[in-house]
């Protein structure tokens, strides 16, 4: 009987995880990511609020401004089309800060972590957590590829209250579509991404314009691929 329970649990359960997840981020591949965790958990923090619906439109990355693309690199992973989803280095100079100049440990999250922590863990502060979104970031770097985690990041990614990816951000705040957002719009949208609950764009343009512009001028010259 002991026998039979520890099978279950060090090999049957284990292996069911590891191909349902890999399945489900083939289908997901080729499908919208219609919700994602932390929409579900913002629903019920939001209750009595009168935070209203969810703002969210899925939109291709066809229909996503360049500039768009090339701002949150700047801002947000600037190896993001070189590395292989995670930036250890990066992570190497924040340890190396924290103990030198005794500063808050920072977050190094590459925009392939935080899109599996978005889209598969429900971002709790656990190292089980992490564990999943390290495991979830292999998957995706190799099924999906860089352009494919790129469309999901911006289009679930978390822009404001209620505010969910690209489309709805543009409309909200430009009373504009994704792809036709200019390079000051994204640059301003780019500045919120760290913290869009207290963050907005007019916010950011008053007291991020240098930010905001130093990440307009780096992605005015930052090329991207043929995809």
């Amino acid at each position: 009987m002991c026998k039979r329970i520890s099978t279950i649990f060090l090999i049957y359960i284990p292996a069911g995880f590891v191909v349902s997840s890999i399945l489900l981020v083939t289908l997901l591949k080729w499908i919208p990511v219609t919700f994602t965790p932390l929409m579900i958990i913002r629903e019920f923090q939001n209750i009595g609020n009168n935070t209203g619906s969810i703002k969210y439109e899925w939109v291709p990355f066809e229909e996503i401004s360049e500039d768009m693309i090339r701002a949150v690199i700047v801002a947000e992973d600037q190896k993001f089309l070189w590395h292989n989803g995670f930036d250890f280095e990066e992570f190497t100079r924040m340890k190396q800060s924290h103990k030198s100049d005794n500063t808050l440990l920072r977050g190094c999250s590459t925009i392939s972590q935080q899109t599996a922590k978005n889209c598969f863990t429900f971002c709790t502060h656990t190292w089980l957590r992490k564990a999943i979104e390290a495991y979830y970031t292999v998957l995706i770097e190799k099924i999906w590829g860089k352009r494919r985690i790129m469309e999901v990041y911006l289009n679930v990614a978390e822009m404001g209250p209620g505010i969910y990816g690209i489309e709805a951000a543009a409309r909200c705040y430009y009373h504009s579509h994704a792809a036709d957002l200019t390079l000051a719009d994204a640059s301003s949208l780019a500045c919120c991404l760290p913290n869009p609950l207290q963050r907005n764009p007019d916010w950011a343009n008053r007291y991020l314009s240098k930010k905001r512009s130093d990440i307009a001028t780096a992605a005015a010259t930052t090329l991207l691929p043929p995809w």
